[in-house]
């Protein structure tokens, strides 16, 4: 039995806080060529996820949120939100599918915020992820203002939806 639990979380999320790119991994999937990729996802708020997309081969996504707030973000091939969701378990709202040939990305709403993440495999780096074109690269000076962007649009989404943040 391979077991998720506070110690877990609470390790990967120190690593998140030491990391340049302030997220980290703890992978459960013994190999990377696994058929099922199973992972904590730890993402500290300022952490920039470029928006990607998964095909070639396709591979669905999935997110559950086991502590803090997340935001997933969906956008059209032109960059356009299309669709966003707060992931947020106090508030009955646990996670996400995303499709493949989606582009996402996720934006960490608080501090110590983790999910633990199911895409189907095998990882392979040059193949894993195809990133948009019409987004900022990871490193550049215009990563916060997308992500402040990103969350504006959310907003507004998430509104005339009538949920709340």
């Amino acid at each position: 039995m391979i077991r998720i639990n506070q110690t877990i979380l609470d390790k990967t999320t120190k690593k998140a806080r030491l990391s340049d790119r302030l997220r980290m991994n703890f992978n459960y999937h013994p190999q990377l060529d696994d058929p099922m990729q199973r992972m904590l996802n730890a993402i500290e708020p300022h952490s920039y996820i470029q928006p990607h997309k998964h095909e070639d081969p396709d591979k669905t996504e999935v997110f559950l949120i086991l502590r803090g707030r997340m935001m997933v973000v969906e956008f059209n091939e032109q960059g356009e939100i299309v669709d966003c969701d707060l992931l947020d378990a106090n508030r009955g709202r646990y996670g996400v599918e995303i499709p493949p040939r989606t582009f996402h990305s996720i934006i960490s709403l608080e501090e110590g915020s983790v999910a633990y993440e199911i895409k189907n495999g095998p990882y392979l780096a040059i193949e894993d992820k195809c990133f948009a074109s019409w987004a900022p690269k990871e490193g550049e000076a215009t990563t916060r203002q997308f992500i402040s962007q990103s969350l504006k649009r959310c907003r507004e989404i998430s509104k005339a939806k009538g949920l709340k943040w």
